[in-house]
């Protein structure tokens, strides 16, 4: 099968033939990938920028696909079922995990990931445990279902911040594919007074294709409004960037009682500088957001409502390549061309 193989040592990323996996345990499960995306992570691992897998493996934490085989103990998946995989899992065993959080576990969670530390689902074939596969219903399809993985994680995000109070002026920072679903998830809840700030003219461009009205300007935009009034402020903002200078210039647009949430994953290396005394005084809550602990089923109910009106990859800005292309689609996601690099298999 084909399949990108990442190797940490040389940075090097390259198209390989390799055996199809075969099932080894009794509860694992042989996916043949149908859809399979390109994180902001992703680019960041294939940088040297975000912890991973040392040796050789296969990217891929976004994948929906096919069931082609199954091992001897799984008897809640058959051949034929459609299925998005949940790459994140815990020990099971911790504090963490036993207190219902193990994206905190330390050797689970972000740290045991399918696509980061165990092949993942840039290949025609992947193996995965049955705990972390989910069925779809006949009412999502493979194309969207590749969008399970990160609405899981905006699902795990909505939990944290809310309530955001109808009315509220909402501040999303760029507009990748994450700004977008964010954008499309603040529509589709009732939200009108949602302000989106994005400097690459092109996803500017594209966001309008979601058609939900909401203002999109460049910060530099953003910071000449705030500069002519004090009173320019949001309630809540949702960093979607993960850029240290972008973040600090969020935190300074926050009205008292507001919310940042802080989405977007920044380098590990990156700081930023912001006042104590601002929290204090406005009383402001900081919120980080680290992948989706138990949200795949709200992820596929979110997949249902938003449904064609939302997720149309067109409307996204969302472009789909062959596995052989991988060169094309970072070099196209790393101009802003596209919000987001899908390979369709």
């Amino acid at each position: 099968m084909e399949a990108i193989q990442f190797s940490l040592g040389e940075k090097k990323l390259e198209l390989v033939n390799k055996p199809v996996p075969q099932i080894k345990e009794p509860t694992q499960i042989l996916v043949k990938v149908a859809y399979s995306g390109i994180c902001g992570t992703d680019l960041h691992i294939i940088e040297g920028h975000f912890p991973c897998n040392p040796n050789g493996f296969t990217l891929g934490h976004e994948f929906s696909g096919v069931v082609v085989d199954v091992g001897a103990e799984v008897f809640q998946f058959a051949k034929g079922d459609n299925v998005a995989v949940d790459p994140n899992n815990g020990c099971g065993i911790c504090h963490f995990c036993h207190s219902g959080d193990p994206h905190y576990c330390k050797s689970g969670g972000i740290n045991n990931t399918i696509g980061i530390y165990k092949d993942g689902g840039w290949a025609e074939y992947v193996l995965v445990p049955e705990k972390q596969v989910h069925k779809l219903t006949e009412h999502i399809t493979l194309e969207h279902a590749a969008l399970t993985e990160p609405i899981s994680c905006l699902s795990h995000g909505w939990d944290l911040i809310s309530p955001i109070t109808m009315g509220d002026k909402v501040l999303v920072t760029g507009a990748g594919i994450i700004g977008n679903l964010w954008v499309a998830l603040l529509h589709l809840q009732g939200h009108r007074r949602v302000t989106v700030s994005e400097p690459n003219g092109l996803r500017r461009e594209l966001l309008q294709k979601l058609g939900t009205g909401f203002q999109c300007i460049t910060p530099d935009e953003l910071k000449q409004r705030h500069e002519k009034d004090a009173d320019y402020l949001f309630d809540v903002v949702i960093d979607c960037t993960g850029s240290a200078p972008a973040i600090e210039h969020a935190f300074s647009l926050l009205n008292a009682g507001g919310t940042l949430c802080i989405f977007g994953v920044a380098p590990p290396h990156a700081k930023i500088s912001i006042s104590p005394f601002e929290i204090y005084k406005k009383e402001i809550r900081i919120v980080g957001v680290n992948v989706n602990p138990f949200s795949f089923p709200k992820s596929l109910g979110f997949l249902e409502s938003l449904s064609d009106r939302y997720l149309k990859f067109e409307n996204l800005g969302v472009k789909t390549f062959q596995l052989k292309e991988y060169k094309q689609a970072i070099e196209e996601l790393k101009k802003g061309a596209i919000a987001k690099a899908v390979f369709k298999l």
